[in-house]
């Protein structure tokens, strides 16, 4: 099947931000039942297996039910509560089992567009995000119920597509987008990201940019701005940096190296727009092997 625009610079925008997903836990609850999630420095996710949960979040107007095959991200690692029931009634709530885990970024150090863009809450329901999604869940649930070899690495790939699926359904269907994803969502902004996505080095001045996108430089760079929350310099830039990240983890590749091939003239200025964005210079990550918090 031929690749459309917009599958090709989500999978670039995925590929660099290297998302790792963790199952954590697969709770069994039955009766009235209430699980307080204290707010976390990475992203929570839940996957109904069977039966169904209320979530109770500050970032949500009311409680949201999820059903069986549903799922709900919280990117931010808001706090919240999975509950049976959002007030307390006559009638036992029914058996359920639910999958719960958390997922972040290899990528992007502190600069995360693709994170950013994601609303506080998302919410995939099983019956709207088509056979591929409900395909992947089922086989996420029913690996939940083995205890096979391997069993926690099988759970935590799947559950890797199983948020790029979410992502691609919110990309596709939700008007509310914002950020990277309105703009990946923008037909002109697209051909201007997908060009800054496959040539980081380039010089690329904002007339050319404005050009692939088929729009006056001033539109451009206004409609950019007010689309992505950056300019297109801005945006560049964490691009830049992050695919930085993984060209730093080379030990063939030497910082003035990494610094060319991303289009710096000078090492300098490459280590001060890694500092900048990233908060540590070049060095320190190569010497951790990871950024500083």
């Amino acid at each position: 099947m031929t690749e459309t625009p917009d599958d090709s610079a989500l999978d670039a925008v995925l590929n660099a931000y290297q998302l790792r997903a963790r199952i954590t836990d697969n709770p069994q609850l039955c009766g009235r039942w209430r699980e307080p999630e204290d707010a976390g420095p990475r992203a929570y996710f839940h996957l109904v297996d069977q039966g169904m949960c209320w979530v109770e979040s500050a970032c949500l107007d009311t409680p949201v039910r999820l059903d069986a095959g549903d799922l709900m991200l919280l990117p931010r690692g808001t706090a919240h509560v999975l509950t049976s029931e959002p007030e307390p009634g006559p009638d036992d709530a029914c058996f359920s089992t639910l999958l719960c885990g958390e997922f972040g970024f290899d990528g992007g150090g502190r600069a995360n567009p693709l994170l950013d863009a994601l609303p506080d809450c998302l919410v995939v329901r099983a019956v709207d995000a088509g056979d591929a999604y409900r395909s992947i869940g089922t086989l996420l649930r029913s690996e939940s119920h083995r205890h096979d070899f391997g069993r926690q690495a099988v759970m935590d790939k799947l559950a890797d597509a199983l948020f790029t699926m979410a992502v691609r359904h919110h990309l596709r269907t939700d008007p509310r987008r914002r950020g990277l994803l309105a703009g990946l969502a923008d037909p002109r902004l697209r051909q201007a990201l997908d060009a800054m996505h496959q040539d980081p080095g380039r010089s690329w001045s904002v007339a050319q940019l404005a050009q692939i996108a088929c729009l006056s430089r001033t539109a451009f760079a206004q409609r950019f701005s007010e689309t992505i929350g950056q300019s297109p310099f801005q945006y560049l830039t964490v691009w830049r940096m992050t695919l930085a990240l993984d060209l730093l983890r080379n030990p063939r590749l030497s910082v003035a190296s990494v610094a060319e091939r991303l289009g710096y003239q000078t090492e300098a200025a490459f280590r001060r727009s890694f500092k900048r964005i990233h908060g540590s210079g070049p060095g320190r990550y190569r010497l951790g092997g990871a950024l500083a918090a």
